[in-house]
């Protein structure tokens, strides 16, 4: 099973014109805290935050798979988030191994892609409803 790549836009319009899909931020806790966080309360929904990687350390989360599918059916929508589009692409394909098949990965991700200046621009923050902590 592919994992569909969505723009921002595409992961907004899913979000509220379906009210199975969930998004999942795989992000670390350190970036949730300190970059922000995707804010879902206008169309009445949450974020689930599950680590792909953990902070301090960078090693794989070994609780990741039990901990994001928690309650969600094979055929859910499940849009992944990251910092740039990599880490959700990864656990995107996790839980595509499991046998889940309506995937989608924020290609965008949460900050977007690198300016020649070194910035990110472009992401979730830049044009989604976000909460700083």
């Amino acid at each position: 099973m592919a994992v569909s790549q969505v723009s921002l836009s595409d992961a907004w319009g899913m979000l509220i014109e379906d009210p199975n899909a969930v998004l999942i931020d795989v992000r670390t806790v350190a970036e949730w805290s300190f970059v922000g966080v995707p804010n879902l309360e206008s169309i009445g929904k949450a974020v689930r935050h599950v680590e792909w990687t953990q902070f301090p350390g960078g090693v794989a989360n070994p609780d990741f798979l039990k901990d994001a599918t928690e309650g969600l059916a094979a055929d859910q929508p499940v849009l992944f988030l990251c910092r740039s589009g990599a880490r959700s692409q990864a656990a995107a394909s996790a839980f595509a191994e499991a046998g889940f098949t309506n995937l989608h990965n924020v290609a965008a991700g949460f900050e977007g892609d690198l300016d020649p200046e070194h910035h990110r621009h472009d992401g979730w923050k830049d044009h989604l409803p976000w909460n700083q902590s």
